[in-house]
């Protein structure tokens, strides 16, 4: 059964000023100018912005080639069990990757991969700390990594000696330097603990882990043990599994941030990075305090995996526009096989992102059987999940030129929440990089899904940070306007309950005819969409 989530009133009536300016776009359809979205500006910048490029007023007559059954089918398919998940740079990716691959064939797209096929590969690298070269004991007791004891970052430290049992993590009389450092876990501040997504369980004990280590940082020891409280001690196993899998990174592409390197780093040396941090279970709390003898011998190994992006195109009809591209993203990848929860140990991944994939593969059937005047594309970025690597790697090695796309529509997790929410970011400063793609995504919303909008989780100050956490980014970052469609977080996110029998179906067809009408406008308009003056991604 679908969550139906009441919609706090202070976020409503954020919302209700984007549901306004939605109703104010309708005019587009009728080639009259739309008022753009100026969100928390006065009414005279809205005024003085310029007007968007006019759309074609008829609603498309493929329109009815988006079908609910369709949605439903393709979903429950792509999350299966059999697909274990889908976890980036495993062999569960490949066959997912595969399967969008035959789904891109019956629709009738092109092949736009490499070498006439639907594939463009990339090499994942990972890096993590062994399980098996390194080691680690407590008064001569071995330690199983990531089993009694989680590394907390993936760099190598060599050191032995008694434990110094620090009561209090805060306590800066106590000279640290060159010492392995046992202390207890400290409860977090509560402003800390982010509650709208994993189990809360598990963003407790990482804020915890967090806030001890915030105190002995920058102190010199040489390690630290933190040894969990009983409340802690009931994530172990989940930050372990997530901690157990390392850092993944790919060479040559789009860097993480501005100014950042395109290349991947070289392993850490010890000695370098963050001070070497652990966290120990609540057994070893006794043996600590008492100063037993630890020795640890972390080391790191590194090896590269494949992964890819699927990418498939529609050529445009019209001579003078079909060289430009509409960019439709999503992300095959989910996070694969872990923990038993529930009676599951198979992260499906049905909202994220099985949902926006059968979105596009609907917004391609429709595409097909009413071919817009520009081209359209359609890429599934593989290992998201894994830090939008894919995104990242065909943003930098595109298959078209890249000053010939003008608009990424990305979606991530559009079946879930209240049925008559969603949010659009990339919709308002300083995330907006058109105001005249935004005012199409707009008029498209009065359209079809006419969604209330959630504007809370586009601000920059929003403690999930969700624009940038999705495949839009990497094209953003290099100037290409982007939007990203969302119904937003949820308790099931990225855990076993992620499933395709509680996805809204009704909702999820409302977010694809959303979807596909603002790419209809995209292609179809006689000019492009203007990037607005002064856009700077970062903070």
């Amino acid at each position: 059964m679908t969550r139906r989530l009441p919609l706090p009133r202070r976020r409503l009536r954020a919302a209700c000023f984007l549901a306004a300016s939605a109703s104010a776009c309708a005019g587009v359809f009728a080639g009259a100018a739309a008022r753009p979205l100026q969100a928390q500006a006065p009414a005279q910048a809205q005024a003085q912005a310029p007007a968007p490029p006019p759309v074609p007023a008829p609603l498309p007559r493929a329109w009815a080639a988006i079908r609910e059954a369709d949605l439903k089918r393709d979903l429950f398919a792509m999350a299966a069990p059999e697909m274990r998940g889908r976890e980036g740079g495993t062999i569960d990716e490949l066959r997912a990757s595969m399967w969008v691959a035959e789904q891109y064939a019956r629709l009738g797209l092109t092949p736009m991969g490499e070498n006439g096929s639907w594939f463009q590969w990339f090499t994942i690298v990972r890096t993590r700390v062994s399980p098996t070269a390194s080691s680690a004991t407590v008064g001569g007791r071995a330690l199983s990594v990531f089993g009694d004891l989680v590394a907390n970052a993936v760099v190598p430290v060599e050191a032995s000696g008694a434990a110094l049992w620090l009561a209090d993590a805060a306590d800066t009389t106590v000279d640290v330097r060159g010492r392995i450092v046992a202390t207890p876990v400290v409860a977090p501040p509560p402003a800390l603990v982010r509650t709208t997504s994993y189990p809360t369980r598990v963003r407790y004990a990482e804020a915890a882990v967090q806030a001890t280590m915030r105190t002995l940082a920058r102190r010199g020891a040489a390690a630290v043990l933190i040894v969990a409280s009983d409340s802690v001690d009931a994530a172990f196993d989940a930050i372990s599994v997530q901690r157990a899998r390392g850092n993944y990174d790919v060479d040559r592409a789009t860097p993480r941030a501005a100014g950042a390197s395109d290349r991947v780093a070289p392993l850490p040396q010890a000695g370098t990075g963050p001070t070497p941090s652990f966290l120990v279970r609540a057994s070893m709390r006794e043996a600590l305090r008492q100063g037993a003898p630890v020795a640890l011998s972390i080391r790191l190994e590194r090896f590269e995996v494949p992964s890819v992006n699927v990418i498939g195109g529609l050529r445009g009809t019209d001579p003078k526009l079909r060289d430009e591209w509409v960019l439709y993203s999503s992300h095959q990848d989910a996070n694969g096989v872990r923990l038993l929860e529930g009676q599951d140990s198979v992260l499906a991944g049905a909202d994220d992102n099985a949902s926006v994939s059968v979105a596009e593969f609907a917004a391609a059937r429709a595409l097909v059987a009413q071919r817009p005047k520009r081209s359209v594309l359609w890429v599934h970025h593989g290992a998201e999940e894994r830090g939008l690597l894919g995104s990242r790697y065909h943003s930098a090695h595109p298959v078209v030129p890249l000053a010939q796309v003008v608009a990424v529509l990305n979606g991530d997790m559009i079946g879930r929440n209240h049925p008559d929410t969603a949010a659009l970011l990339g919709s308002q400063p300083p995330h907006r990089g058109s105001t005249d793609l935004v005012n199409w995504a707009l008029a498209a919303n009065a359209k079809t899904g006419k969604f209330v909008l959630d504007t809370l989780w586009d601000r920059p100050t929003h403690p999930e940070g969700w624009y940038f956490r999705s495949d839009h980014l990497p094209y953003a970052r290099l100037g290409v306007p982007g939007l990203m469609y969302t119904t937003n977080l949820h308790p099931d996110y990225h855990t076993a309950f992620d499933l395709p029998e509680r996805i809204d179906y009704a909702k999820l067809l409302r977010m694809t005819r959303w979807l596909y009408l603002t790419g209809w406008y995209a292609a179809n308009a006689p000019k492009r969409p203007a990037v607005d003056p002064g856009f700077r991604l970062e903070r």
